[in-house]
């Protein structure tokens, strides 16, 4: 005889679509229902840090289309990694929010206004700016360091050094994983910061091992910053409060069904006496 338990294969799909409900609920109350309650409470003002971003974008975005703009936009925003340190660490906070030569404005904005919105609807203003700021300069240095090591050594050419570093992409996909590990969503992590590591990885340029070390510090960040336990209390106390609901309505059928039971058993007792007596009397006649 075998010692191991047979599973059924209706047992293991029936847990793997529990699995997946209560990893929907919880990604449904964090990610969706959250941010959204707290939208309701604050009103427009809650999401004031996503909207400056999306503006500064759309404006620095056509300022730089002219003439005189242009060359604006350049002193205050170039970065390249063939410059000194202090003058990208000068120019990065505005080179945030200029999109890069080669991508299309308006393509990434959803992207980043979901972003900033969410994680500081969640977070707040305060620690959002840190993050993005955070891995974007991370980003920054972590490309001077690949370019100092050489594509023999899993770097990068010196010829990324002239290339200009500027856009919002690493700060949007650090603070969906900053968000997604807070929170523990692990479909908030497939859905926004995968795609962008695995196109990172298919293209190993100065862009995308920016991505990488963004999110890497991101996820560091999550995990260091004290927003962490907060998040982690919201999560659980939602868990918490479903776990309760589910509780109660299993309580509920359990009372119904034991209601319709003692009904079953209290008709057949009544039933039952009447025979007994019938019986009892014809033994005495």
């Amino acid at each position: 005889m075998s010692l191991v338990p047979r599973v059924s294969l209706a047992a293991l799909v029936s847990r793997l679509a529990g699995w997946c409900r209560n990893a929907v609920l919880h990604e449904w109350r964090n990610v969706v229902a959250g941010p959204c309650r707290r939208l309701w409470e604050r009103g427009p003002l809650g999401v004031s840090l996503a909207v400056l971003a999306s503006v500064a974008v759309i404006g620095l975005h056509e300022f730089q289309q002219t003439t005189a703009g242009a060359g604006v936009v350049r002193v205050l925003s170039e970065v390249r990694a063939d410059q000194p340190v202090w003058l990208s660490l000068l120019r990065t906070p505005v080179s945030l929010f200029v999109p890069a030569v080669d991508l299309p404005a308006w393509g990434g904005l959803p992207r980043l206004f979901l972003a900033f919105a969410l994680a500081e609807l969640l977070f707040g203003r305060v620690r959002t700016l840190v993050v993005a700021y955070a891995v974007t300069l991370a980003g920054t240095l972590g490309a001077r360091v690949m370019i100092a090591l050489g594509p023999d050594r899993l770097g990068l050419p010196a010829e990324a050094a002239h290339t200009v570093d500027t856009g919002a992409s690493a700060a949007i996909v650090g603070l969906f994983a900053f968000t997604a590990v807070t929170l523990r969503s692990p479909l908030l992590f497939l859905a926004a910061v995968v795609p962008t590591v695995a196109g990172s990885i298919a293209e190993p340029n100065l862009a995308g091992r920016e991505h990488l070390v963004a999110v890497a510090v991101a996820m560091i960040l999550a995990i260091v910053l004290p927003g962490r336990k907060e998040g982690q209390a919201e999560s659980k106390e939602a868990d918490q409060a479903d776990q309760i609901h589910q509780i109660q309505q299993i309580q509920q059928i359990q009372q119904i069904q034991q209601i319709h039971q003692e009904a079953r058993h209290g008709g057949s007792r009544r039933g039952r006496p009447t025979g007994r007596r019938g019986d009892r009397s014809d033994q005495d006649r």
